[in-house]
């Protein structure tokens, strides 16, 4: 019976001890021992030497034996001492990897999302999704690219991308893939609003020739839309073309050198509306195509995945209602 007394007494000493155990006195201990002085663990730790001394005798009252000793003029780790470093240093460990596990929790929770983004959406609608998605509190990692149709398609395929936004690729580019419309959009000839044709109600084809014409490539979606637009119109090849898919260098050689652009309405949708750009008066409505959500077949999308398709196609919707207005 005493031994049974004794037995619940200890247990309740041990307990009670643990309550007092601190991460501080783990830290403290274990850079001491590393460190092998007292005051060069102080400035490690940020510490005054004394701070990390107070904390070592709290540490050995709670575990009820001598840590560490003085060695002449330095210190030693006492056989008690190295037994408790096993575990504290194990300890410690342990609670620092959990504390970075949770940090990480604030910046991803779940697998990230990767979004390829043609031109014609990498400027207008990603941002508002992106934006969108951040607002929902899911915490997975964003990932986006910008690139030619081919290489995203490629990547989506591959199982290197989850979703690419744009328009709807040619048939022989959509094996594997799915593609989900969402609104249409055309094709515009722009200019500065300094440009010299920025006000005329009507172009001519030799207009067209006296300056610079920024083109999409060949391999981009839209340059059949342009080839036959051009055929439609009796406009030969220009003399001085340039083939292009770089939205930045579309916009700074527009602005600055009087150039033509032909391009998706929806990559200078905010220079159009705000006056910077102007669209010459050239019917473009044969190049009016779909716009849409690329994925893989036959695939489920995860949570956040889809979470962000749903965002898009909202944001859509309000797209489809304002290009229908112009």
């Amino acid at each position: 019976m005493n031994n049974d007394i004794i037995q619940i007494n200890h247990i309740e000493i041990v307990m009670n001890n643990l309550r007092r155990l601190k991460l501080r006195h783990l830290e403290a201990f274990v850079e001491v021992s590393r460190q092998n002085s007292v005051s060069r663990a102080a400035e490690v730790l940020h510490l005054t030497q004394p701070a990390v001394t107070r904390t070592i005798r709290e540490l050995e009252e709670i575990c009820g034996q001598p840590l560490i000793e003085k060695d002449g003029r330095g210190i030693r780790i006492t056989h008690y001492g190295e037994v408790f470093l096993r575990h504290a240093g194990t300890s410690l460990a342990a609670a620092r990897n959990g504390i970075n596990a949770l940090s990480q929790l604030n910046y991803s929770d779940g697998p990230m999302v990767r979004i390829g983004a043609l031109p014609t959406v990498a400027a207008s609608l990603i941002p508002q999704a992106v934006k969108a998605f951040l607002d929902t509190g899911l915490r997975n990692r964003l990932h986006i690219v910008t690139g030619e149709n081919h290489v995203l398609l490629d990547q989506l395929r591959n199982g290197e991308l989850d979703l690419v936004m744009g328009r709807l690729p040619a048939p022989e580019n959509m094996q594997g893939l799915v593609f989900e419309p969402h609104y249409r959009e055309r094709v515009v000839f722009a200019v500065d609003k300094n440009h010299p044709l920025a006000d005329k109600p009507q172009i001519s084809v030799s207009e067209l020739d006296a300056y610079p014409v920024l083109m999409p490539s060949v391999a981009s979606i839209i340059r059949p839309f342009v080839d036959r637009l051009f055929i439609e119109h009796g406009i030969p090849e220009p003399e001085q073309a340039i083939e292009t898919v770089s939205d930045s260098f579309g916009r700074a050689f527009t602005q600055e050198y009087n150039a033509i652009w032909i391009i998706s309405r929806g990559v200078i949708a905010r220079e159009i509306e705000c006056g910077q750009f102007v669209e010459l008066p050239i019917d473009t409505r044969a190049t009016v195509g779909s716009v849409g959500l690329n994925m893989r077949a036959g695939e489920t999308l995860d949570t956040a995945a889809q979470c962000f398709a749903e965002i898009l196609m909202g944001l859509s919707e309000k797209e489809e209602a304002r290009a229908s207005a112009h």
